[in-house]
């Protein structure tokens, strides 16, 4: 039996403050994440917290993607479930580190359901 699906755990670090602060910016590049992973976008929600940062999730065809943001320490947190092509998403989610501006990252893969 095939996994489920691929589940990719990011932490970044060294990002902008105005970047991870800024919802715009980040729907942006969570839909272009989506975009390059070849998934449908079928729903975004972004929250503006206080005093800063951003919590938001991206329903998308294959399953989901979330972050939350720590623009005062330039960190944030990102979580991509996919049942879609998983070397696809490891690219997307690099080109994610890039567009966040983060100088450090790390990714964590877990391959999701009984069979993982």
């Amino acid at each position: 039996m095939s996994p489920l699906g691929t589940h990719l755990l990011l932490d970044v670090a060294g990002a902008p403050f105005a970047t991870l602060d800024d919802p715009a910016v980040v729907r942006a590049a969570l839909v272009d994440t989506v975009a390059a992973m070849g998934a449908q976008v079928l729903g975004v929600h972004l929250h503006r917290l206080t005093p800063q940062g951003i919590s938001g999730v991206v329903v998308i065809s294959e399953s989901h993607l979330t972050i939350h943001t720590w623009p005062e320490r330039g960190e944030a947190a990102v979580d991509l479930f996919t049942c879609g092509d998983a070397a696809r998403a490891r690219g997307a989610v690099a080109a994610l580190v890039e567009r966040l501006g983060a100088t450090v990252s790390t990714l964590r893969e877990i391959r999701r359901g009984a069979a993982g």
